[in-house]
């Protein structure tokens, strides 16, 4: 199986379990959780084919997306006890997400022929533009819009990785480096306080 198709699946069960326990800890039915997850998962990947002009998007032609939110919808309930303990536990799945949607972004927009700079810009859509939907839908002004490093960690990995492709390094190799980067440039700008400057 294509190790790309199997981070797509990981980042979207990340992603799923993130919009699930936003929904949990703003007191939603089963319902609402799971519609949080949904939109969370597949928002920025549907919106990145929409702009790229893939047709129909990746996950209404392949029931494995559905099957990977649903395993987290009941998987984050059945734990959201423990969850909910650790507050850092969305955060660490939002790192993960967006580091691999990022690097998948970036190749499915290359492999429709478009330039590197788009690639870029898709690479971050598709990254960080569930959790915006997500955030919106509860109520909280969303990562992309404060001074935190979020977006930009996205750019920085997705500019890494068309960096390291150009060395043709093995592909596996590359695809690690790069979300690994993204995931710690995360996890180091909250820890350090890291952040983009405050416009006044």
């Amino acid at each position: 199986m294509d190790i790309i198709y199997i981070l797509d699946l990981i980042g979207t069960f990340a992603f799923a379990v993130s919009g699930t326990i936003s929904g949990t800890e703003k007191k939603l039915d089963l319902f609402g959780g799971a519609v949080i997850a949904f939109v969370t998962a597949i928002g920025g990947g549907t919106l990145r084919d929409l702009l790229i002009g893939s047709r129909p998007v990746h996950w209404i032609t392949d029931l494995n997306y559905s099957y990977a939110i649903f395993l987290a919808i009941i998987l984050s309930y059945l734990l959201k006890a423990s969850i909910l303990k650790y507050k850092k536990t969305m955060f660490l799945f939002d790192a993960i997400g967006i580091g691999i949607f990022t690097i998948i972004g970036v190749q499915k927009t290359l492999s429709f022929g478009l330039m590197p700079i788009i690639a870029i810009m898709m690479g971050t859509i598709s990254a960080v533009f569930g959790g915006v939907i997500r955030d919106i839908l509860c109520n909280r002004i969303p990562s992309i819009l404060r001074k935190e490093i979020y977006a930009t960690a996205c750019v920085i990995g997705a500019i890494l990785f068309l960096i390291l492709d150009c060395f043709l390094l093995n592909m596996n190799v590359t695809i690690s480096i790069t979300i690994l980067t993204i995931i710690v440039i995360r996890i180091f700008a909250i820890k350090k306080g890291w952040s983009l400057p405050v416009l006044y």
